[in-house]
C-alpha cells in the first residue's frame, strides 16, 4: 500500500454518508449553476492537507529537537505544549505526543473512522481513512509499514496507537543524523507529514 496507490483493490467503495451526499448534491448545482469551481476547493484542500496542517506540526517537533525542556513538556503534556505554539482546538483538544527511538516506532491510526489531529496535521490523507490502512496497521503493521516504504528490522518494536473522538496522537520522529548545524526554522522543512503519523523515517 502507497501513498500512490489508492484503488479499490478488488472492493466495493464504501456508499457516501448522508452528509456526505447532501454535499455532493449541493456541489453538483451549484458547479452547474456556475456559482462554484471544484478546481478552487481542491486547491484549498490540497494546500491545507500538505501545507498549513503539517506545517503546525513540523513546528512543535523542530521545537522538541533544539528545547530538551519544550520536549519534556510535549512528552507529558502535549495538549498544553502545542498549545504554546499557538496550535490547538476542535479535534486537538487533547494530544498525545510519541517519541520514536532507534528501538522504538510508533504508527498512528483510527480503526473506526479517521480521527486525526487537524490543527497539527490539517486534513487525514485519503489512505490514512482506508479500510485496508486501519485495518493493516493493527493487523500486520511491519508489512504495512514495507509496503509504504519505511523498512524496519525485526528488532525495532512497532507500537501501534489508536487515535479517538478522547485523544489524537501525533508521533515525534527522530531527528536525522547530520542536522545539528541547521536552525529551528530549517529543521521545520524537513519534518513530513508522514512521519508524524509514522508512516515513514527520516
Amino acid at each position: 500500500m502507497s501513498e500512490h496507490d489508492h484503488g479499490d483493490r478488488g472492493h466495493h467503495p464504501e456508499p457516501l454518508a448522508p452528509v456526505e451526499a447532501r454535499v455532493a448534491a449541493i456541489e453538483t448545482v451549484l458547479t452547474a449553476k456556475g456559482m462554484f469551481d471544484p478546481g478552487t476547493l481542491d486547491s484549498i484542500v490540497e494546500n491545507f492537507e500538505h501545507n498549513l496542517g503539517p506545517l503546525n506540526g513540523a513546528k512543535v517537533v523542530a521545537r522538541a529537537w533544539v528545547d530538551d525542556e519544550y520536549r519534556d513538556r510535549l512528552l507529558t503534556d502535549a495538549t498544553a505544549a502545542i498549545a504554546e505554539l499557538g496550535f490547538g482546538g476542535p479535534e486537538g483538544d487533547h494530544m498525545v505526543v510519541v517519541a520514536n527511538t532507534p528501538d522504538v516506532h510508533n504508527l498512528v491510526v483510527c480503526t473506526l473512522c479517521s480521527c486525526y489531529p487537524w490543527p497539527t496535521l490539517g486534513l487525514p490523507p485519503a489512505w490514512y481513512k482506508e479500510p485496508a490502512y486501519r485495518s493493516r496497521a493493527v493487523r500486520e503493521p511491519r508489512a504495512l509499514l514495507a509496503e509504504m516504504g519505511t523498512d524496519l528490522s525485526d528488532d525495532v518494536e512497532i507500537r501501534v496507537w489508536d487515535s479517538s473522538a478522547e485523544v489524537r496522537y501525533l508521533v515525534l520522529p527522530e531527528r536525522p543524523a547530520g542536522t545539528d548545524g541547521l536552525s529551528q526554522d530549517e529543521l521545520v522543512g524537513i519534518v513530513t507529514r508522514d512521519a508524524m503519523i509514522g508512516v515513514a523515517r527520516l
